[in-house]
C-alpha cells in the first residue's frame, strides 16, 4: 500500500485526457484526406488543363502549331510576292531547366520583292493573321518588327531581312525534345517549274532536290521544294523566257516569277544559287 503525501495526486492513467487523444487522430486522419486529394487534384490538373508555360509542351506537341502557322504566314502573305519555305531548324542542348536540357524548332517564310515594300508587307501579313494571335508591327532600333502569337507558346516574327527582303520565323523556344522532327505531311508530285529553271540557266536538277510543306488554313498543303545548284556564276537573264511577263523580282541577285501555281525563285546571294519552286495556299 503506497503512502499518499500531502498535496500530491496519484497516478490515475494516461497523463493525456481522452478529449485529446480524439482530436490528435482527428488531425492525424484529417492530414491524410489532405494529401490525399492534393494528389488527386495534381493527376487531374496534369491530365485535363492547359499548359501555363512552355516547358510544358515538348517539341513533338509544338511540331503541328509551328507547321500551322507557317501555312497562315503564306496564306497572309499571297500570290503578289515571291516567296520561299525555310526548312526546320533544330537547335539542341538550350536549357529547359537547370538540370534538363531540350531544344528549340524554327521554321519560316523568306519573301522577296520590290525594295521599299517591306514595311507594306509586313502591316499586311498582320491584318490577316488571326485575331486571337493579336499580331501587330512596331518600329524598333532595327527596323519595324511583326510580332504574333500562335498559341502554345509558339511566337511568330517578322522583321526586315535587307532591302527588298522580309524574313518571317515561327519559334517554338526551349522545349523537352521528346521526337526527332520530320515533316509529318505528304508531299504532292513535283510540277515542272523547277526542272525548267535548272535547265534554262544550264544547270540540271539532281536527286539532291529537298522540299518543305506546311499545313493551309483551308486543310490544303503548301509546299516548296528548292536545289542548290552550284556556285559558278550564271546570268538569271535566262529565266526570262520562262517568266512570260509573270516577273515579281528581277534584280542582278534574284529573279523570281510566276509558273502557273507555282513561284519561281532564283536566289544570288548565298555561297551558291539556290532554286526554289513554291505552290501556296488556295484563295
Amino acid at each position: 500500500m503506497s503512502a499518499v503525501h500531502p498535496g500530491y495526486a496519484p497516478p490515475t492513467g494516461s497523463a493525456r485526457p481522452p478529449g485529446r487523444r480524439r482530436a490528435a487522430r482527428w488531425l492525424l486522419v484529417a492530414t491524410v484526406a489532405w494529401a490525399v486529394l492534393l494528389a488527386a487534384l495534381t493527376w487531374w490538373s496534369v491530365r485535363t488543363d492547359p499548359p501555363t508555360v512552355k516547358e510544358q509542351r515538348t517539341i513533338g506537341q509544338a511540331a503541328p502549331v509551328v507547321e500551322r502557322a507557317v501555312g497562315r504566314l503564306v496564306a497572309a502573305i499571297g500570290p503578289a510576292a515571291a516567296w520561299v519555305m525555310t526548312p526546320d531548324s533544330v537547335e539542341k542542348g538550350c536549357r529547359v531547366t537547370p538540370v534538363s536540357s531540350g531544344a528549340d524548332l524554327t521554321r519560316g517564310v523568306d519573301v522577296l520583292l520590290a525594295e521599299g515594300g517591306e514595311r507594306p508587307l509586313l502591316d499586311r501579313v498582320a491584318d490577316a493573321l488571326p485575331e486571337p494571335w493579336r499580331a501587330g508591327v512596331r518600329d524598333s532600333v532595327d527596323g519595324p518588327r511583326l510580332r504574333a502569337d500562335a498559341g502554345d507558346f509558339v511566337l511568330v516574327e517578322g522583321e526586315v531581312a535587307g532591302p527588298g527582303r522580309v524574313r518571317f520565323t515561327v519559334a517554338t523556344g526551349c522545349r523537352p525534345a521528346d521526337v526527332e522532327f520530320v515533316d509529318s505531311l505528304p508531299l504532292p508530285a513535283a510540277g515542272p517549274a523547277l526542272d525548267e529553271a535548272s535547265r534554262a540557266l544550264g544547270r540540271p536538277a539532281t536527286d539532291a532536290t529537298r522540299a518543305v510543306v506546311a499545313r493551309c488554313p483551308d486543310g490544303g498543303k503548301a509546299w516548296t521544294r528548292w536545289m542548290d545548284a552550284g556556285s559558278e556564276p550564271v546570268s538569271l537573264a535566262a529565266l526570262a523566257p520562262l517568266a512570260a511577263g509573270a516577273v515579281l523580282v528581277d534584280t542582278p541577285e534574284a529573279y523570281a516569277y510566276r509558273r502557273g501555281p507555282d513561284i519561281v525563285v532564283a536566289d544570288a546571294t548565298g555561297e551558291e544559287l539556290r532554286l526554289a519552286a513554291s505552290t501556296g495556299c488556295a484563295g
